[in-house]
């Protein structure tokens, strides 16, 4: 599996958050059973898995991570909006 880079919201959209991990599939599961007490995204209640990609290295998703943080709220809703514009769920597509 490769590493991802990879955006949440919250159930009205007004919360982002984004992440990066090896693993997509079992991240997801932390964020949605809230297996990271006290973390923002548990806090925010940031679950819904919305925009991600896979990249080919560790380094290549934290760069893009770093990429994607350093950008405006604007710039995120436009990057979620191009290839998912009525904002699903996604994480449902990774369970197999």
């Amino acid at each position: 599996m490769h590493p991802a880079v990879y955006i949440l919201a919250n159930k009205s959209n007004r919360v982002l958050y984004i992440g990066v991990t090896s693993n997509l599939a079992n991240r997801m599961r932390v964020h949605i059973r809230h297996l990271s007490p006290e973390s923002f995204s548990d806090r925010y209640n940031v679950t819904r898995l919305v925009y991600y990609e896979r990249l080919p290295t560790m380094w290549a998703a934290i760069a893009r991570e770093k990429q994607l943080k350093g950008g405006t709220r604007a710039d995120k809703v436009r990057l979620v909006e191009r290839s998912n514009p009525d904002w699903r769920d996604l994480a449902s597509a990774l369970r197999g």
